[in-house]
């Protein structure tokens, strides 16, 4: 199990990732998944919060691209009012999704982040592409039927990452 579910970061949610901080660490584009990351998977208009985050990075000139597990339909509803690009039915925790997003923005693994909020999914393609990642809480404690079972298994690889990398905490940005 080694490192293949360790996050890089972990902070509570996505939007308290600052365009300085993510700049600092030479991040260039932010992937990020769909539910219970970027929005709920719930509530596809998002939050203020979601939308005052997003308008920070576009003035900081760092792209926003959502790579999901999701179908086009169902990420289009999301993606085309807060004009974001994206990636659908990406395979996750396959690699699949996450180079498409990279040949598209013309970036390297070591220029951008991927954000998500499962370590089985998310997590474990950045690190099969030798990229960075955040790992962010659930924005509710609700999920799709098909994340739940991710979840059962979740818990064990989180005992197993909380003995073996006490150092990993839950943060309000990326260095503290």
């Amino acid at each position: 199990m080694k490192d293949f579910f360790k996050p890089t970061w972990q902070v509570h949610a996505i939007y308290q990732l600052d365009p300085a901080d993510l700049k600092r660490h030479g991040i260039q584009a932010v992937l990020t998944d769909l539910d219970n990351t970027l929005i709920a998977w719930n509530n596809p208009d998002g939050t203020t919060q979601l939308h005052e985050w997003l308008l920070r990075l576009e003035k900081a000139q760092i792209p926003v691209m959502i790579v999901s597990n999701n179908s086009a339909e169902r990420i289009e509803r999301v993606a085309e009012p807060l004009h974001l690009k994206f990636i659908a039915r990406a395979l996750k925790p396959t690699t699949h999704g996450l180079q498409e997003a990279l040949t598209k923005l013309q970036l390297a693994p070591k220029d951008v982040v991927m954000v998500g909020d499962q370590l089985l999914t998310d997590i474990m393609a950045a690190n099969a592409m030798r990229m960075r990642s955040v790992l962010v809480e659930p924005l509710i404690d609700t999920d799709q039927w098909n994340t739940k079972i991710n979840r059962f298994f979740e818990k064990g690889v989180k005992k197993h990452l909380k003995r073996q990398y006490p150092e990993l905490q839950w943060r309000n940005n990326l260095d503290k």
